[in-house]
């Protein structure tokens, strides 16, 4: 999955999640916020990836 990939996935958790608050459903706001952390882990993954293969 790339970077763009994992972006994408932080902006539809934070969508979920807000929607989630908005209509009091607590289980789409968790699926929200799951989906943002996950997106940032991919997303930092990525980057150590990057500065490793830059390294090399």
């Amino acid at each position: 999955m790339g970077k763009a990939k994992a972006k994408a996935k932080q902006v539809k958790g934070h969508v979920k999640e807000a929607a989630g608050k908005a209509t009091g459903d607590r289980g789409l706001q968790a699926e929200g916020r799951g989906e943002q952390v996950t997106g940032k882990a991919q997303e930092t993954a990525h980057r150590a990836a990057d500065e490793v293969r830059k390294r090399t």
